[in-house]
C-alpha cells in the first residue's frame, strides 16, 4: 500500500488557514510533488498532472485576474479534479470566487498561507518527501559507533542485543534494538529509527528490558542514524570458506539501496563488539581512501615481482 498523508495533517503541520473545503481535509497526499498550474490557466490541460498539490502564487493568481470572467470560470472549474487533494494560495493572496466556487462543488480544499512561494514549496516538499519516503522494518539492532550507522542483523539469540550493550558501554549510542524502522529519505539514503513504544529500550536474555538512556545517559542514545553498514552475525561453521583479506566485499539491497554487508562467525572467544567496532572504523577508512587488505596484496605483488628480478 503505498504511503499518503492527509490534508489536514499538512493544515495542523503548517499552521495553514482553510478559506473553504472543510469535508475534504481527509483527501490524500500520495506524492512530494508539488505543482503550478501555469499552461493549464492558458487552456492546455493534456498533461495535468491534478493528483499533485496545487500551488497558486502571485504569478497565477495575477495572470487569473487578467483572463476574461467566462475562460476564468472554465479553467478554473477544469483544475477542479476528482484527484485534486487541495489548492494552496501564498504570499497572503485573495483566492479567486471562481475557484471557491469550483472547489466547493467537488469538496477541495483551498489552503492560505502568508509564505512566499518558493519558501512554502521547499518547505512543504521537504516535509512531504519525508512522510511519503518508502518504509520497511528490519529485526536487528542499530548503532552509531564512531559516526557510523551500523546494523546488526542475525538469528534470534546469536548475541545482537549483547554486542550493542557492550558497545554502549564503550561510549557508541544506541538507535534501536530489536526492531529497526527504516526508510529511504533520498537516493542511496537510508536511515533507520526505533519505534516509538520500543525507543531506548534494549532486552537482554536473562537480565530482560532495560532502558539504556536511563543507565547510561541521555549521550548513550539517539533517535534516529542514517544506515553505512550492515554486520550480519552468524553461527560459525567449519566447512565454510570466510573471507580473511577483505577483499570481497558484500553488499545487501534494503529497499531501493545498496550498502556493505560484513559476516562475522559467532564462536566462543570471540570479542564481537570489539570487531564491529573496529569494522565501522575501517570502514570510515575506507571512505577516507584507505583500504587496508588492497594495500597488502599491492605490497605481497611488489615483494613477489622484486624477488623475481632478483632470481
Amino acid at each position: 500500500m503505498a504511503a499518503s498523508v492527509t490534508v489536514k495533517e499538512m493544515v495542523d503541520q503548517f499552521d495553514l488557514k482553510v478559506l473553504s473545503g472543510e469535508d475534504g481535509l481527509n483527501r490524500k497526499l500520495t506524492t512530494s510533488d508539488l505543482y503550478r498550474p501555469g499552461l493549464e490557466l492558458a487552456g492546455f490541460f493534456t498533461y495535468y498532472p491534478a493528483e499533485r498539490l496545487q500551488m497558486l502564487g502571485r504569478t497565477e493568481l495575477t495572470f487569473i485576474s487578467g483572463l476574461p470572467e467566462q475562460e476564468r470560470k472554465e479553467r478554473l472549474g477544469w483544475l477542479c479534479q476528482d484527484e485534486t487533494p487541495c489548492f494552496c494560495i501564498t504570499r497572503g493572496q485573495d483566492a479567486p470566487e471562481e475557484l471557491m466556487e469550483a472547489a466547493a462543488e467537488n469538496q477541495i480544499p483551498i489552503l492560505w498561507t502568508n509564505n512566499s512561494t518558493t519558501r512554502f514549496t521547499s518547505k512543504v516538499t521537504n516535509w512531504l518527501e519525508k512522510k511519503l519516503a518508502p518504509t520497511t522494518t528490519m529485526h536487528g539492532v542499530l548503532v552509531d559507533i564512531y559516526g557510523v550507522g551500523v546494523l546488526i542483523v542475525g538469528s534470534s539469540g546469536i548475541g545482537k542485543s549483547e554486542s550493542a550493550l557492550e558497545l554502549v558501554k564503550r561510549g557508541h549510542r544506541l538507535v534501536a534494538d530489536d526492531a529497526v524502522e527504516i526508510r529511504q529519505t533520498e537516493e542511496d539514503s537510508l536511515v533507520g529509527h526505533a519505534p516509538e513504544l520500543i525507543r531506548y529500550l534494549l532486552e537482554i536474555r536473562g537480565l530482560g528490558i532495560i532502558n539504556v538512556m536511563t543507565l547510561f545517559g541521555a549521550g548513550a542514545v539517539r533517535e534516529f542514524k542514517k544506515l553505512s553498514m550492515v554486520v550480519r552475525l552468524e553461527a560459525w561453521q567449519e566447512n565454510r570458506q570466510y573471507d580473511r583479506l577483505g577483499l570481497d566485499e558484500e553488499r545487501i539491497r534494503i529497499i531501493d539501496t545498496e550498502i556493505p554487508l560484513l559476516t562475522v562467525p559467532v564462536r566462543p572467544g570471540r570479542n564481537l563488539a570489539v570487531i564491529i567496532e573496529v569494522a565501522a572504523m575501517n570502514y570510515r577508512l575506507k571512505k577516507m581512501g584507505y583500504h587496508a587488505a588492497q594495500s597488502f596484496t599491492q605490497q605481497l605483488s611488489r615483494s613477489l615481482e622484486e624477488g623475481d628480478e632478483l632470481d
